[in-house]
């Protein structure tokens, strides 16, 4: 049984084994050809299995010193109880005094779990079982609009994790979704996004979500009147709804449900309170995937499908709670993670899928590591010893090798990056014809596509000296720029297929390894106050936008100059 964490966060920077890091890397001179050959079994001792996902770390640039102490510092800033705490729902959000607890939206529902009085199981359990049922009237056809047609297109109305996740997860599973189903997403308050989502659509047959657990999200609740005021106009113009209060107000009530616990806002809004999905302070909203916010891939993929996912989930919290950190995947990719902020200066980490499915992960999950480890101060308010955070970025193999593989092949900064591959497609294509050289008639594509998986990771890791390009006859003032200097790090990731609980474990993979990078850091991962500073201001700035003087007058002198200069281009 372990411990209470800390009130005080441990200074990581005062541990003896901060000092060995520190140590060994003024003394690391990386190299990784040479590590490989010295040690045939190096990839076998750095991989491992979490869930389905295999995982290779043997082309970072650690030795197994730096390995060691780097578990020796998770044990020195008491990794495993904040973990546990964690887990047995403690309130680790300190600045807001809560439990952190998505984790309880993907356990089994036989296991009964009580935080600080409620049974956290039982009302998950009663809050899925409304969103399944809801999900099958959907997708059964029983749930009609005003003309009594079934639903063909949901319109997902969300910002941030209300949309991040849910948009995401649902171009992953494309293959997944019903057939006659079709889900957009509107998230951005530039009228453009909600203009361009409905433009073609029947109204019909059209059914909007709105995410907001306060249901007082600018963006979102902008959004949503737009939608509504779309769906009325376009109602009556098809003859379908009379130009009443009866009429609109039936329209709203056949056409919109919310993802809310504000149901009196959700009410007033026109929307049956019956037909409001709930969840809890406990779930940020980064973490909300898999909570009632993903109500439009509930309904997309169907109930069987997303309890996969929630497995998906559960299994890589699983792994994490009960492996031994030498071989836990999320503790060990956390702390490289650290390794390379602070001890090797990287600011960034790419995250570059090898399926054309996964393309808005890096997107997800930047949201979902900047917005929790952007912090500069701990959780006790003082100031943080060390620097935090990375840019997460990336794209699609092979559209990035086209782009920006050049910097973090031959940049002057280090980039850290994960590759991410599954080794069965969702359509696995053969090319035909081929093109007579590289690419032979009736050739797996996919393979193809994987091999650049294989061979950018080669390259980073292993380069290639000025020896081995004289030696393909390259002219000598040519030589330098056609070096590759390798030991550029990077973790494989690779899944048998991308299916509802591969995607669910990918996830849990990186709210886990953020939760690392964290402690390591003493930060609060889980608040995200940094965000609410413009959102005030926005609504101050506002009036002077819409033509009101004084609110003009009040504005420093570059904002209002921007401001008159808007306002004259606009009139």
């Amino acid at each position: 049984m372990t411990s209470e964490p800390a009130r005080v966060p441990v200074d990581a920077t005062t541990t003896n084994a901060w000092g060995s890091l520190t140590e060994l890397s003024k003394n690391l001179d990386p190299d990784l050809r040479g590590w490989f050959a010295a040690d045939p079994e190096r990839a076998a001792r750095l991989s491992h299995q979490a869930g389905d996902l295999h995982v290779d770390l043997s082309k970072n640039l650690v030795t197994d010193d730096v390995l060691a102490a780097l578990l020796a510092l998770a044990e020195e800033v008491g990794l495993a109880e904040h973990r546990d705490a964690m887990f047995a729902g403690r309130h680790i959000n300190v600045t807001e005094d809560r439990a952190v607890l998505h984790t309880a939206l993907r356990r089994p529902s036989d296991e009964p779990f009580t935080v600080d009085g409620q049974d956290v199981t039982a009302d998950v359990a009663d809050e899925l079982a409304k969103v399944y049922a809801f999900a099958e009237q959907v997708r059964s056809g029983e749930w009609t609009g005003v003309t009594g047609e079934a639903v063909r297109t949901i319109v997902n109305i969300g910002i941030g994790g209300s949309d991040l996740g849910p948009v995401m997860a649902y171009e992953a599973l494309e293959p997944y979704v019903q057939d006659g189903l079709e889900v957009r997403f509107v998230s951005n308050i530039d009228p453009t996004d909600v203009a361009q989502k409905t433009a073609d659509l029947d109204p019909t047959t059209t059914l909007f979500i709105v995410a907001s657990k306060t249901f007082g999200t600018l963006e979102t609740l902008t959004n949503a009147r737009l939608a509504r005021d779309w769906l009325w106009r376009s109602l009556v113009a098809a003859g379908a709804i009379e130009d009443s209060e009866d009429g609109r107000a039936d329209a709203v009530a056949k056409h919109f449900v919310a993802v809310s616990t504000a149901l009196d806002k959700v009410e007033a809004f026109g929307i049956d309170p019956a037909n409001a999905f709930g969840f809890w302070d406990w779930v940020g909203g980064r973490y909300s995937v898999d909570s009632a916010i993903g109500t439009s891939l509930a309904v997309a993929i169907g109930p069987d499908a997303f309890a996969d996912f929630l497995a998906g989930f559960h299994a890589m919290d699983e792994h994490f709670r009960t492996t031994p950190f030498e071989q836990n995947v999320p503790a060990l990719m956390g702390l490289l993670n650290v390794w390379y902020v602070n001890f090797r200066d990287a600011h960034t980490h790419a995250v570059l899928p090898y399926a054309q499915q996964l393309h808005r992960f890096p997107a997800y999950l930047q949201q979902l590591t900047m917005e929790s480890n952007g912090k500069s101060v701990r959780w006790d308010g003082t100031p943080v010893t060390s620097e935090t955070g990375e840019v997460f970025w990336g794209e699609p193999g092979t559209n990035g090798q086209h782009a920006f593989y050049q910097l973090i092949h031959q940049g002057t900064r280090l980039i850290p990056a994960d590759f991410i591959a599954v080794a069965n497609p969702a359509y696995p294509l053969a090319d035909a014809v081929g093109d007579g050289g590289a690419v032979a008639a009736g050739a797996d594509v996919h393979g193809l596509f994987l091999a650049n998986f294989f061979a950018q990771t080669k390259a980073l890791a292993f380069g290639k000296t000025a020896d081995e390009v004289r030696a393909e006859g390259v002219a000598e003032d040519l030589v330098s720029a056609k070096v590759f200097s390798g030991n550029r790090p990077t973790t494989s990731i690779l899944a048998p297929a991308l299916t509802p609980s591969v995607l669910g474990q990918l996830v849990a993979l990186y709210e886990h390894i953020t939760f690392v990078q964290g402690v390591v850091w003493g930060i609060d991962s889980f608040d995200q106050w940094g965000v609410e500073l413009g959102k005030k201001l926005a609504l101050e700035i506002a009036p002077a936008v819409a033509g009101d003087e004084a609110a003009l007058a009040a504005q420093d002198p570059s904002t209002a100059a921007l401001i008159a200069k808007y306002r004259e281009l606009r009139a």
